[in-house]
């Protein structure tokens, strides 16, 4: 059976973006992203709850997020999920999940009445001569995997 694996979030950032360079010279900038819900409980007090995810950006977006975003700043993401497992230096395994982006839209500050920006971090997918939407639509998803280990 085929897979999909593909999220948005929007909220606001946790932090400044952080920038680094692999060892080939790619840029990888991460920062995290607080999206708040607010909701009512059966007895009708109103709760809030904020869920925090990381984000990880290569290329010249990350360059650009790192340039253009600071902690507060809103933003849109698109991207795929993915878990990173690790050991510590005492032996314990970790694991978190977090969101490679492909798209982050940097989204206008309270009060403006800018447009929101979009930064593309690769081309479009090509398109597969006589391939159906959604041949085409899976090869793009496989391409262009630059998963780095920390």
């Amino acid at each position: 059976m085929a897979s999909f694996n593909r999220v948005i979030l929007m909220g606001n950032l946790t932090h400044d973006p952080e920038l680094r360079y692999t060892s080939n010279g790619s840029a990888v900038g991460t920062f995290s992203v607080a999206m708040n819900r607010t909701y009512v409980t059966q007895g009708g007090e109103r709760k809030e709850e904020t869920t925090f995810v990381r984000v990880t950006v290569w290329g010249r977006q990350g360059e650009n997020c790192h340039q253009r975003l600071s902690k507060g700043s809103g933003v849109l993401v698109e991207g795929r999920l993915r878990q990173r497992t690790w050991e510590t230096p005492e032996g314990e395994k970790r694991s978190t999940i977090e969101v490679v982006a492909q798209y982050v839209h940097f989204l206008p500050r309270t009060g403006s009445s800018n447009i929101p920006e979009e930064v593309e971090i690769e081309a479009p997918p090509r398109q597969l001569k006589g391939a159906s939407y959604e041949e085409n639509f899976f090869t793009s998803l496989n391409e262009g995997d630059n998963d780095v280990s920390f």
